[in-house]
């Protein structure tokens, strides 16, 4: 997916553990993981608030889009 997820930058960034993180913000430490790990397939909205309200951070930050070869979903599409 050419959607990268840069939350392991913002950590060491701020100092702060998942396990930090993940109390803070009120998601599993495996939801986080997940997400850390690029297998996130979405995120919701309030989940990505949280985590920018306690990185102090931009949606922009924790994510990017870094194009690529097609994604194989992408190649059913005429």
């Amino acid at each position: 997916m050419p959607i990268r997820v840069r939350l392991d930058r913002l950590l060491i960034a701020r100092r702060m553990s998942l396990t930090e993180l993940a109390d803070r913000v009120g998601v599993t430490i495996a939801n986080l993981s997940i997400l850390k790990t690029g297998k996130a397939r979405a995120v919701r909205f309030s989940t990505l608030a949280a985590l920018c309200r306690e990185l102090d951070c931009q949606p922009g930050d924790l994510m990017a889009y870094e194009p690529g070869p097609a994604d194989e979903e992408d190649e059913d599409v005429d």
